[in-house]
């Protein structure tokens, strides 16, 4: 249970900050949702394995890392977290968020962003949390929070920026249940990251078939 609860605080942090830096239209807000998902890694990563992701944690099931029986569990605390957060920046600022396809941007150009940029993630996440050759190394956190700052950067204006279906789902569903927006683009966020994770994790398992089951 203390990992499901980790991986639900973790979740919470990270949408929590994304969803007050895009409601205050900070400019530096991939500077801070880089830097809170990284200290939230390093706060639970030896005690959950700090995936605040459905799809890290489809990655790393699938490259033999996770317990079966953990994925659902994991994937439930972590939409709830999203939704929890939503929720709190929506009573603290009176205002809902939802990523969302740049105005000059279609689906498809959408959808790859996020695979894309997911694809990094998981990539990142595999190599450096999970494989034999990084093992017990101190910048995992580091890593994982500057891949997302830097997609954050990079495709934010595109996609929106969530690779990760929580921080699609929960966001939407506060959004949607207040009267400002609608479930039409959540399958993008679901679709883009969960198909990113198989890529990186079929990548990871050529580029280090040593580590081909945990």
């Amino acid at each position: 249970m203390n990992r499901y609860v980790t991986e639900l605080i973790g979740t919470f942090f990270l949408v929590f900050t994304i969803g007050m830096v895009v409601v205050g239209e900070s400019a530096v807000a991939p500077l801070a949702i880089g830097s809170m998902l990284m200290v939230m890694v390093y706060m639970g990563g030896h005690i959950s394995g700090a995936h605040y992701n459905p799809a890290v944690t489809v990655g790393v099931y699938l490259r033999g890392a996770l317990a079966k029986g953990d994925i659902l569990p994991y994937i439930a605390s972590q939409i709830l977290g999203a939704w929890l957060a939503a929720g709190a920046v929506q009573l603290i600022t009176g205002s809902t968020f939802a990523p969302a396809p740049g105005a000059d941007y279609g689906v498809v150009e959408a959808l790859l962003a996020e695979m894309l940029v997911t694809f990094a993630l998981v990539l990142v996440i595999l190599n450096v949390a999970t494989a034999k050759a990084t093992e017990g190394n101190s910048y995992y956190g580091l890593a994982i929070g500057f891949t997302v700052m830097a997609g954050a950067f990079a495709v934010g204006g595109v996609s929106g920026g969530a690779f990760n279906p929580a921080v699609g789902i929960g966001p939407i569903i506060v959004d949607t249940l207040g009267g400002n927006g609608s479930f039409g683009n959540v399958w993008i966020y679901v679709v883009g990251p969960v198909v990113g994770s198989l890529g990186a994790t079929a990548v990871f398992r050529f580029q280090n078939p040593e580590n081909a089951a945990a």
